[in-house]
């Protein structure tokens, strides 16, 4: 996946202190280099990462398989799937390869 400077790189280590400290909207991709479907949904994540960094948004990707212990505290059973949490309360979820208009509006209903 390329990596963008919108985009954290999430880990168990990190999750507290870049998404549940945060204040205001956060976004994270929970992904794996293997999952096809990722490869599709990771592209829009960083496009929108980009177009919404100056409303505050932080966005983050956390891979499954490097990072269980988060995974499994969110039970994420099925990649890739979208949490957004809004100041650092999971507050809705996206699973699967879906388009870029549903992620947005989704990201809208929650700024």
């Amino acid at each position: 996946m390329a990596e963008t400077r919108h985009v954290l790189q999430v880990g168990d280590d990190s999750f507290t202190a870049q998404i549940e400290d945060a204040e205001g909207l956060a976004i994270v991709d929970f992904w794996a280099p293997w999952c096809g479907p990722c490869r599709i949904v990771g592209p829009i994540v960083e496009k929108l990462a980009k177009d919404y960094a100056d409303k505050g948004v932080v966005v983050g990707k956390l891979d499954v398989d490097q990072n269980p212990r988060t995974a499994s505290r969110f039970g994420i059973r099925s990649i890739p799937s979208i949490l957004f949490f809004k100041d650092g309360q999971h507050v809705d979820t996206v699973v699967g390869a879906v388009p870029r208009d549903h992620l947005e509006k989704k990201l809208q209903e929650h700024l």
